[in-house]
């Protein structure tokens, strides 16, 4: 179980780190907007393109992070009134859907991502795919932490 563990922890931390920086970041650029906008009557251009990037970023990470956690959205009232066995089946499958919808997100992102490359964000100049490589590599963590979560499951089970 280590082998996926201390390597998802790292990609964790990084992930944390991104996310975090990202959030500080965007709450900066909205407050500048503002006082640009309705103190100095000059609004820039370019704080909605950058914005969207990084409520992206927050978004597709913030999800990876919580499936880490086990923090993401479940039917809990019902699997708790299940028998344990029940439990252990109703949390493998939630994460086989989990990493299901990681390798649709993956390929279909993928695909976005490659036939937009020589599309330009206006303003930015920036690929059009840089919209669509921040889920692509959400996804990957997504199927990451599934993959450690449903492993812990059955090693939880042997023990």
């Amino acid at each position: 179980m280590r082998f996926i563990k201390r390597p998802n922890d790292v990609l964790f931390q990084l992930l944390v780190i991104v996310a975090s920086v990202s959030l500080a970041s965007l709450s900066l650029l909205v407050i500048y907007s503002v006082v640009m906008r309705y103190v100095f009557n000059d609004a820039p251009d370019f704080v909605e393109p950058i914005a969207l990037l990084l409520v992206i970023v927050i978004a597709m990470f913030g999800a990876a992070l919580k499936v880490r956690e086990g923090g993401h959205i479940g039917l809990d009232s019902l699997v708790k009134k299940l028998p344990p066995k029940g439990q252990t089946a109703a949390h493998a499958f939630q994460h086989l859907c989990l990493i299901a919808l990681a390798v649709a997100i993956f390929f279909g992102c993928l695909q976005m991502a490659d036939t937009t490359m020589d599309d330009k964000i206006p303003i930015l100049g920036l690929p059009e795919a840089l919209r669509y490589l921040i889920p692509v590599i959400a996804s990957v963590c997504i199927a990451l932490f599934s993959l450690e979560n449903l492993l812990g499951l059955f090693a939880q089970k042997q023990n």
